[in-house]
């Protein structure tokens, strides 16, 4: 992507075998046309339709014009004000509990622990799970779902054989099938609860959700329709749940493994984080997933011929506003390749320049969830260990599926806490 930025400038094209015509951009006006546009013109869903096969097709992110905003307005309460807020304490004691584990004075791979740590966070807060036989099976085969879907070898098949035809697959029913079946027998659990209006757990809200207004069947699954009042069928429960799933388990865990992996070559950075100042651990949040977005795209499927950044694009041609080029725009963010927490707090970065969740009403509902995880995460791991780089080396980004993770999983080594004395004796060194 740098090569081709270097060559062709802000905005350049690839045909990309199965997929057709990608057209990147880079400048931050056109990412606002994008974000900004009219989403009868502009089809995410439709552009993301590789994901079918895991996400199902009632997926707020597989779902456009209409069938989106409805959707997406059944799920926002859940991220929101109080609600999020709510979830701060859990974060916190998965962390305590996960960070207990860790094996101390040898080489540690950050990203398997943090994948285990966001999975039992999504456990606890979205799935609700309460009885322990039950929680063992679903992540037992959720873990295994996601191993599959996140296969780049599996998801490079899926592209050259397209998604229905995956969903009819043998091999991969006989690793859907387990996981649904948990689902469904969590969603069952959760509809029969005595105290369901007590829960504040993600499917205990989304149970309790109602259409606003007349649907007719998603298209991609012919089905009866459902008027206003009705709550969500156990199959869009289903889909949604795994769509949090899988856009906040993977994601996270890269992004926090990129966290230590950045914190540990910057000892003052790491020192600064561990004063508890939230401001400060917000910009290394935010740093981190400036320099190392775990998705390097956004995509948007043209259904007109649309004017985008001063060039006339032809219906079907599939628009790319690039997170990882846009946060490495030295004319936004000086010095770009540096990791400097800092610059979030003097004001650098806005709306349509740092993208991480991509923008306007496709923006990722989980956002402010994820961001909250993630500080919680490193300020309890930065006030409970002193964390040191296990190789000189900074580690290089590599692509697992759509994600871009550290090589050698974010390698770090842990020690118990210094005295007062010898950490200012590490930091002078």
């Amino acid at each position: 992507m740098e090569d081709l930025r270097r060559r062709y400038g802000d905005s350049f094209t690839l045909r990309i075998a199965n997929e057709g015509t990608w057209v990147f951009i880079t400048d931050p006006e056109a990412v606002k046309q994008v974000f900004t546009g009219d989403p009868r013109l502009l089809h995410a869903g439709e552009a993301n339709v590789v994901l079918l096969p895991v996400l199902g097709p009632n997926s707020v992110l597989l779902l456009d014009e209409g069938e989106h905003m409805r959707q997406r307005k059944l799920m926002l309460p859940a991220f929101h004000g109080d609600r999020l807020r709510g979830y701060a304490e859990t974060m916190r004691r998965v962390a305590e509990n996960e960070i207990a584990s860790w094996p101390l004075d040898r080489p540690l791979a950050a990203r398997p622990r943090m994948q285990a740590l966001t999975l039992e966070v999504i456990m606890r807060t979205v799935f609700g799970v309460q009885d322990e036989a039950r929680k063992r099976r679903l992540t037992e085969t959720l873990s295994e779902l996601l191993r599959w879907g996140t296969d780049p070898r599996r998801m490079a098949l899926g592209i050259a054989l397209g998604p229905k035809r995956v969903i009819r697959l043998g091999l991969w029913r006989s690793v859907l099938e387990p996981a649904d079946a948990a689902i469904y027998e969590e969603i069952a659990a959760h509809r029969s609860a005595a105290d369901l209006e007590e829960r504040d757990d993600v499917l205990s809200l989304l149970l309790q959700a109602r259409h606003e207004d007349d649907i007719a069947p998603v298209r991609a699954e012919p089905g009866p329709s459902r008027t206003a009042g009705e709550p969500m069928s156990d199959k869009e429960l289903r889909d949604e749940l795994i769509t949090l799933l899988v856009a906040g388990h993977e994601t996270t865990a890269n992004s926090l493994a990129w966290a230590l992996e950045r914190l540990v070559r910057h000892p003052n950075a790491l020192a600064r984080l561990r004063e508890g100042d939230d401001e400060y651990a917000d910009a290394v949040v935010k740093e981190t997933m400036r320099l190392r977005p775990t998705i390097s795209i956004v995509l948007r499927k043209l259904q007109e011929p649309m004017e985008i950044g001063g060039r006339l694009l032809p219906a079907g041609v599939t628009v790319a506003p690039c997170i990882y080029l846009m946060h490495r725009r030295p004319d936004i963010y000086p010095d770009p390749h540096s990791f400097r927490p800092e610059r979030f707090m003097e004001g650098q970065g806005g709306t349509y320049s740092w993208i991480p969740f991509g923008g306007g009403v496709r923006r990722c509902l989980g956002a402010s969830f994820a961001q909250l995880e993630m500080r919680i995460v490193l300020q309890t791991l930065a006030r409970t260990l002193d964390l040191r780089a296990a190789d000189t080396q900074p580690e290089r980004i590599i692509r697992r599926a759509i994600a871009l993770s550290p090589a050698r999983g974010g390698e770090i080594v842990a020690q118990a806490r210094a005295s007062e004395p010898e950490r200012d004796a590490v930091l002078a060194a």
